[in-house]
C-alpha cells in the first residue's frame, strides 16, 4: 500500500470525525494526500459503499474495503 493511501486509511481508522468529513467533502481531503488515480478511485468507491453501512461500522468497513482492493 502506498504511503499516501496508508496515511489516509490510518487517519480514518483513528479519527471518526475525519471519516465523516471525508464522506462529506472527499475532493478537499483527498487533495491533501499523494494518491494516484487508481488509489483515488478506490477511496471514492469505498466511500460510496459506506453510505449503505451503519455509522458504527463505517471505519471498519472503510479499512476492509481499501485493504481488499489494494491487496488484490
Amino acid at each position: 500500500m502506498a504511503q499516501g493511501l496508508r496515511d489516509l486509511v490510518g487517519r480514518a481508522m483513528i479519527d471518526p470525525d475525519f471519516l465523516v468529513e471525508l464522506q462529506s467533502s472527499p475532493a478537499t481531503l483527498l487533495a491533501e494526500y499523494e494518491l494516484n488515480d487508481d488509489e483515488r478511485a478506490t477511496i471514492l468507491q469505498a466511500l460510496a459503499r459506506l453510505a449503505k453501512t451503519p455509522a458504527r461500522q463505517r471505519r471498519h468497513e472503510f479499512q476492509n474495503a481499501l485493504i481488499r482492493r489494494v491487496s488484490t
